[in-house]
Formats: C-alpha cells, structure tokens, sequence
C-alpha cells in the first residue's frame, strides 16, 4: 500500500499464485514493508475464502477466515492458468515484476508451464520463489505429497513430542505453525535471493519445504534427540503452568540462581541450600510434591497477571495463560500496534482482527493497512495498466473465461 515515508521495500513487486496461507502471510508481510503485491487468483478464488469462519463481500459471497487474515494490501486478478491464454497472459506479466511466487503441490507450476524455467525465460532477471509441502528441487519420498499445515506439523515430530499415552495427538494446537514458518523462511530468502539478483544479474530461484520450516521450527526434537533425550523426555528445568486464583501462568527457571529466587519470593528460602533441590533433576523429583503446593498457595491470592508480574519482577521468566479475550484486550498489543482492524462490509459492527506487523524498524511507520480484496476486483485495472489493454480486449478476455 501507498505510504508517504519510504519503506524498506518501496519499489518490489510481487506478483504471487498463491493459496490459503504459507505465502499470502509471507507476502502480506512483505507488503507491509512497502513491497506491491499483486495476487493471481482462480476463477473460483483463492481456497482461503471458502474457510470458516467467515463474512460475505459486498456481492454477497462468502469471505473466510485464513484468507482476510493473510491477504491485506493487496490486489487482485482472476485468471484461468489451465487456459493457455490465461498462462501467456501471467507470463506477460511476470515481466512487469521482480518476484515470482508460487504455493502449489510439487509440479504443478511445470505442468501449467509456469515452472522457474518458464518464468526466466520471459524475465531473465526474476526471483522465482516456490513454497510446497516438501520441495521442488530434490527428490523425496514426500515430494509428490499434498500438504497443509497439519500434516508437516505431524511430520515434525511435535505432536508426539510430549503426548501422554493413549492419548490422541491434538492436531493443529496452535494455529497454522506450518504455514507460518514456512512463509517466514520464504520472505528471508525471498530478500536474500533479490540481493543475490542485483550482485550478479541472474534469476533465482528459491524453494521452500514446509517439512523443513518445521523441522527448523521445532529444533529441539533432532537435537534432543542426538543428546539422549527421547520422546519428550523432561528437561530437569521448572517450565511448567501453575495455577493463580483466576486461572494459569507459567514460570521458567532453569538456572540455579533463579531457583533460589523462586524459592525466596514464595517464602521458602532455605531451599535454596535444601538437600533434595541440590540438583536440577531434584526440582523436578519435588515439584508435584513440595514446589507446586507452595508456589501455588503463594500465588492463590494473585491473579495471574499478578503473579506473573511479581514473579519477572524478582527476575524469574513468567507469563499468565491468556484466553481469547484476554489477548484481544491486552495493552501490550494495543501499545505494539499488533491487531489491526478491518470494518466488515456485511453490517456487523465487530472489526475483523488480524495481527499487525511484528517487525517494528525505526523511521518505518505501522500502517496503514488496506483491507483485503474481493474477488477478482483489481482484474480489469491490473491489465490496462501492467499490459496496455484497452477496454474492447479486456472484455473479450471475459467473454473467453480466461479472466474473471
């Protein structure tokens, strides 16, 4: 979006093929840092706006969740690559950008003659940036495998990591921690690859497993493993949730010196010297038995807020187990800038929240952002000014379904 202070990325374009979430987060982000990006969107549109929960467009259509919160500042095209005119139309525009970029199964941008070969033959000079389940470039036994964040979430290895027996894993804990790596690793390379353009002239390609990202994002389980520590086996560290009188925190307190700190805010100092906490293991030999009931009758007359709060205040890693509407309201977000509101145009009152930008460089303002689009709404502007077409083209293009 257009901003009167230069951002880092004034003057990047974008033009993306992308779905659902692992590159709409990275390129949204990219915008954000002044990059233009426009989106290149089936004619049915992108699978994100058939998700739930969700709002309807201003024409009446269904706008879901993961797509209005991956898709701010953006434009765009409707286009059908599986005809050849639309393909040729894309690789027109290709021309008009500096990156490239593409979220589909393994393969599939080559079939539609859209692979990086394809792309750097029209645009010598592009980044080309792929985003797929297990990669382009090297043959696995996965690489053929379709894959949404679950799945690579699974593979990792965290959803067994510390699931108690006969106990069925909880599949997506967390959001889509799949997605989201993987389009965080896609905007480093993505700026590393336009360096590497600029240094030597040549397209570059660059290709993201989200298997790896994961694998990169849930380091310790290789690691550990490598150690001696199998199937999330404890670390003899306090990392654990206890309760306040209005619901959870968690203290961390892996080193010696914060033990005894622990130990001497909740009245119990001489622990610190104790024969049975001379080890970190035996923090954890006592901690159902003597730390737990202790720590936890300290903390049954604070809040968790309050608790936390006195806790980091003694230098003890702490935080209180937000819910929802605890996270919505919170100060820190609010001062941070970090949950930008988008007002619906279906007559609800409530603003849609999406996370804002959490990287905050100095002299680069927050904002502001533009809602996301609807459905093939920039189509007609984006070829008449990218392309040159008149009027009398663009609308034999509609006439043929190769745009919408």
């Amino acid at each position: 979006m257009a901003s009167v202070t230069p951002r880092p990325l004034d003057g990047i374009r974008v033009l993306a093929l992308e779905q659902m979430q692992a590159l709409p987060f990275a390129t949204q982000l990219l915008t954000r840092l002044g990059a233009e990006v426009v989106k290149i969107e089936p004619i049915s549109g992108d699978q994100g706006r058939a998700s739930t929960p969700a709002l309807t467009d201003p024409d009446g259509r269904a706008v879901g969740a993961t797509f209005l919160r991956n898709n701010l500042n953006k434009r765009s095209v409707c286009v059908d690559l599986k005809n050849p005119a639309g393909r040729n139309l894309v690789l027109q525009l290709a021309r008009r950008f500096d990156v490239f970029a593409e979220n589909s199964k393994a393969g599939s941008m080559q079939r539609l003659g859209l692979g990086f070969d394809d792309v750097r033959e029209a645009h010598p000079t592009c980044v080309y940036l792929s985003i797929s389940g297990f990669g382009t470039t090297t043959p696995t036994p996965y690489r053929d495998w379709p894959a949404f964040a679950p799945v690579v979430e699974a593979m990792s290895g965290i959803y067994e990591w510390k699931r108690p027996d006969d106990t069925p894993p909880v599949v997506a804990p967390s959001g889509a921690l799949g997605d989201i790596s993987a389009a965080l690793f896609a905007t480093v390379g993505i700026l590393a690859a336009l360096r590497q353009r600029d240094r030597t002239g040549a397209a570059q390609l660059v290709d993201v497993a989200m298997y790896d990202a994961m694998v990169a994002l849930a380091d310790i389980i290789p690691n550990f493993w490598s150690l001696g520590l199998r199937r999330g086996g404890a670390v003899p560290i306090i990392q654990h949730a206890f309760r306040a009188c209005d619901g959870y925190f968690i203290v961390q307190a892996g080193r010696e010196h914060q033990f005894a700190r622990l130990v001497e805010l909740i009245g119990h100092p001489e622990w610190a010297d104790d024969p049975r906490f001379e080890t970190r293991q035996g923090w954890l030999d006592h901690l159902d038995d003597v730390l737990r009931p202790s720590i936890e009758s300290w903390a049954a007359e604070r809040t968790k807020v309050e608790a936390s709060a006195a806790l980091s205040a003694a230098g003890i890693a702490a935080g209180p187990c937000f819910v929802d509407d605890e996270v919505v309201r919170d100060e820190h977000l609010r001062a941070r800038k970090m949950l930008v509101e988008m007002d619906r145009p279906d007559g609800v009152d409530q603003p849609v929240l999406i996370p804002g930008n959490p990287v905050k460089i100095s002299g680069v303002p927050d904002g502001p952002d533009g809602r996301v689009p609807w459905l093939g709404e920039h189509t007609r502007q984006v070829l008449a000014a990218e392309l040159g077409m008149g009027p009398a083209e663009i609308d034999g293009l509609y006439a043929d379904g190769v745009v919408a």
